[in-house]
């Protein structure tokens, strides 16, 4: 596991550090800033404004504004996929600048950014931007004198709470849809990664998209977001991140106006790995699926079961992708894993690591920090797990994968289903039957076949259980950010009925 020195990228100088509210940059109005971090060193980066409950309530007074009498809801479809498809090439334009921004703030691999999340912005914005002008409601057939149709219509203000391990991807799962079906949003990005959503903000401006409609308040989730979550101006929420933090936000939206939320929480999602399949392939699957994003990713498949006939080859070759594994900066290509995205996370992390080890379970590789400076971790891989341990039972976020073995298919599916959590889960087999059998057998809201982690904006992903509610992606996405109305009039003396 080699430690590569820093890489030749240049970082761009940071442009956008304040609160972007009614299509302007200000200051907080308490004129604080906080620090944020480059994960890389743990130093700061630079400064930006810390918003809160009245920074907010500007934001909401804007987008409230903006949606009651602006132009945007009351645009053609059409109109709105026109901005919104300048603002996708506005971001491809400049994807070499906000990759570095999500790199140097997150940790996360530059060219994966540039090759992946960035263009997965743009992608976003384009497919709800066709979607915009193809909202339909449905023709009734109703009995008696009646007749029926339903309009779908925006629902609002949208508060949108995203979190940091994909700062990028996850402003446009909401902003997109939202932005599609005509409503005005505010954003708060995680206090870990502002800078890349700021930069989206300005990108909005050029695209021409109205002011008032997409506001981004910097600040952090105990108030900024607290202060989202209860306002009784905003519509509906949306909130990306741990489960604990979205039953706050449920308890608040319902105890302000009762406005809808849709909930994309935490997983412990279980991969499934049978004796036929393909050994490489699975090692690779099973590796992919836990390290990708350093294991900061709501889907990692964090709890690996294998039937016994192949556990032993499969364990061998994962110890030895693990211990292939290059952790460094992450604007260096030849590394493979950047560093975690703070310094409470990589704490949280090893410590994790540690009751793995308290607990009994065997470390087989990793489990240490990298380098003197920044919040490196090894690739971690425990074995002899059982479900009852913390490091089985509760989502660590980071580099650790839990190895399990398994007798019968019945067996794994009831292991598998053994958590409070319901996101994702993968299966890997050359059986037909046995990949039909537990896929409608596993309660979870994904279900990969021979793959993991293939998402596309066309596939609504979303949770079951304490993995919370609603769909991110696909056209359900662009549901949860309209109403239903039903509208009646009578018919008198029809021919027909």
């Amino acid at each position: 596991m080699g430690s590569h020195c820093e890489s030749s990228v240049k970082i761009p100088p940071i442009k956008f550090t304040k609160l972007f509210i009614n299509g302007n940059f200000v200051d907080s109005i308490s004129g604080k800033t906080f620090d944020t971090i480059d994960p890389r060193t743990g130093e700061v980066i630079t400064k930006v404004s810390l918003g809160d409950r009245e920074d907010v309530d500007l934001a909401v007074k804007a987008a409230r504004h903006a949606f009651d009498y602006g132009p945007w809801p009351r645009m053609s479809g059409s109109e709105r996929g026109r901005m919104m498809m300048k603002f996708a090439d506005l971001i491809e334009e400049n994807a070499e600048e906000i990759a570095a921004l999500d790199a140097v703030n997150g940790g996360k691999l530059f060219t994966l950014c540039k090759a992946i999340d960035i263009p997965g912005a743009a992608r976003s914005l384009r497919y709800y931007a066709g979607a915009a002008d193809k909202i339909h409601g449905t023709v009734l057939k109703m009995s008696k004198g009646l007749q029926g149709y339903t309009l779908r219509e925006p629902i609002g203000v949208v508060g949108s709470i995203i979190p940091w391990n994909f700062p990028t991807i996850m402003f446009f799962m909401k902003a997109a849809p939202a932005l599609a079906a005509g409503c005005t949003l505010v954003v708060k990005p995680a206090e870990q990664t502002p800078l890349s959503a700021l930069y989206y903000a300005h990108l909005a401006k050029l695209a021409g998209i109205p002011d008032g409609v997409l506001n981004v308040v910097n600040g952090f989730g105990e108030t900024a977001g607290a202060a989202i979550s209860a306002h009784m101006d905003i519509d509906k929420v949306t909130f990306t991140g741990s489960t604990e933090v979205g039953r706050k936000i449920m308890a608040a939206a319902a105890a302000s106006n009762l406005k809808p939320v849709s909930l994309e929480l935490g997983g412990k999602s279980p991969l499934l790995i049978f004796d036929d399949a393909d050994i490489d392939q699975a090692a690779d699957i099973a590796f992919r699926g836990m390290f990708y994003n350093k294991g900061e990713i709501c889907v990692a498949s964090s709890r690996v079961y294998v039937q016994e006939g192949i556990y032993e080859k499969l364990v061998k070759k994962l110890v030895e992708k693990a211990k292939a594994t290059v952790v460094g900066d992450p604007f260096d290509p030849q590394v493979n894993q950047g560093p975690q995205t703070d310094k409470k996370q990589f704490e949280k992390i090893l410590s994790y690591i540690e009751h793995g080890k308290r607990e009994g379970a065997t470390l087989l590789t990793g489990g240490k920090h990298v380098g003197q400076k920044g919040y490196y971790i090894e690739p971690t891989i425990f074995t002899d797990v059982n479900e009852d341990m913390i490091i089985t039972k509760e989502e660590i976020f980071g580099p650790v994968m839990s190895l399990m073995k398994f007798k019968t298919m019945e067996e794994a599916i009831k292991r598998a289903n053994n958590t409070i959590y319901g996101l994702a889960s993968g299966i890997i087999t050359k059986n037909l039957n046995v990949a039909n059998t537990v896929l409608r057998s596993i309660r979870a809201g994904v279900v990969w076949i021979n793959c993991y982690t293939a998402f596309d904006v066309d596939c609504p992903y979303g949770g079951y259980k304490m993995s919370g509610f609603g769909r991110d992606f696909g056209l359900e996405a662009l549901n949860q950010y309209l109403q239903i109305k039903s509208v009646v009039t009578p018919i008198h003396d029809s021919p027909w009925h």
